[in-house]
């Protein structure tokens, strides 16, 4: 090669590099770069020992199945992937159904702003977002509606994630958010006007004690949609292979125990919930909400092989990459979950409180 052809070729294999990491490689939403991965509020040193001690709650299932240790090991989970899910997935972490012409990020706001309409949520009131994550939902339903909504979540590296975004957005005056328990919210009875949870109730180990907190913080006649995961009428527990697509999507999403789709409304009417509306969102006409986990194998390699360098150099905290090959697994058993039609992230349920208690 020529030193004029070794002049060209140079420039344009540094470019095809960084547009292929830094561009396509990146989240639809520039919240997070690959550089800025941390262990959430885990200090760097710790992040290789809280992913063992992570895995380690699945070998003592009884333990996660009780409300006093389900708050430490969903605040663990969130600390190692809060920075992944940014990186690799955008400020929304939920899945919604794919549609065509849509890009991704307009489908995922398109599903949030459903949400707002469902509850009815307009300016003035207040709302809250049960388990808000870093804030996508709540921002983009806050934008809609022009409510005020109040976020909690367990994780307190997601509450300064939240309001860097919030701030960003310049939506810190429509949105709040605090660190917090849902099965003890720090809220007076009585003291919102509607509310909504986005695939974030199935973190809860028994869903009528999170329901019942929901309805304790409502007003009167106010009314609450949740997206929850679920079993589905096609799952069988005696079929191995859906014993472990199901067994693998609990293990990677930090969930005590999937539920069937059947006791969710059986949970809100026994806490006194009116039950509205009841249908799987995932269910045709919908397009597969899976549909972004299969396109994305492509770009899970690049970001793995990223996150290799990163952390082999000392970038990225030791045992990032041991939590990355666990999202990519664990996408794997929520796209079989989604082709086989046994596994729900958005069975809707829209519920309401009573006027007279």
């Amino acid at each position: 090669m020529d030193s004029l052809s070794l002049l060209w070729t140079a420039p344009l294999l540094a470019a095809g590099l960084y547009w292929f990491i830094c561009i396509l490689g990146s989240a639809e939403q520039k919240g997070k770069h690959a550089t800025a991965i941390s262990g959430g509020s885990i200090s760097a040193e710790k992040v290789q020992d809280k992913y063992k001690q992570y895995w380690s709650f699945f070998l003592r299932p009884k333990e996660i199945e009780t409300a006093e240790k389900v708050p430490d090991f969903v605040d663990t989970f969130y600390n190692l992937v809060t920075d992944i899910y940014e990186w690799g997935w955008g400020q929304s972490f939920h899945f919604s159904p794919s549609i065509p012409g849509k890009s991704h990020a307009e489908a995922t706001r398109l599903h949030e702003q459903m949400a707002a309409d469902l509850i009815q949520a307009r300016p003035g009131q207040r709302i809250i977002d049960v388990g808000c994550g870093v804030g996508g939902p709540m921002r983009a339903i806050a934008a809609h509606s022009g409510a005020n909504v109040v976020g909690i979540t367990i994780n307190e590296y997601q509450v300064q994630r939240a309001r860097f975004h919030n701030k960003k957005a310049q939506l810190d005056s429509l949105c709040e958010v605090v660190c917090g328990n849902f099965l003890h919210m720090p809220f007076p009875d009585d003291s919102f006007d509607g509310a909504y949870s986005i695939e974030a109730t199935c973190h809860a180990p028994k869903l009528d004690e999170v329901y019942a907190q929901v309805f304790r913080v409502l007003k009167p006649g106010a009314l609450y949609v949740s997206y929850e995961w679920v079993t589905t009428d096609k799952f069988r527990g005696s079929e191995a292979e859906h014993v472990e697509t199901i067994e693998g999507i609990e293990r990677g999403d930090a969930l005590p125990g999937l539920r069937s789709y059947a006791d969710i409304a059986e949970s809100a009417r026994r806490v006194g919930f009116e039950v509205v509306e009841e249908r799987d969102l995932a269910l045709p006409p919908s397009h597969p909400w899976w549909t972004r986990l299969k396109m994305g194998r492509i770009a899970y390699w690049r970001n793995h092989l990223l996150i290799s360098v990163l952390s082999a150099i000392g970038i990225a905290p030791k045992g990032t990459l041991d939590v990355h090959q666990m999202l990519f697994q664990t996408a794997d058993h929520l796209t079989r979950g989604g082709d086989t039609g046994i596994f729900s992230p958005m069975h809707m349920i829209l519920c309401r409180k009573p006027i007279s208690t």
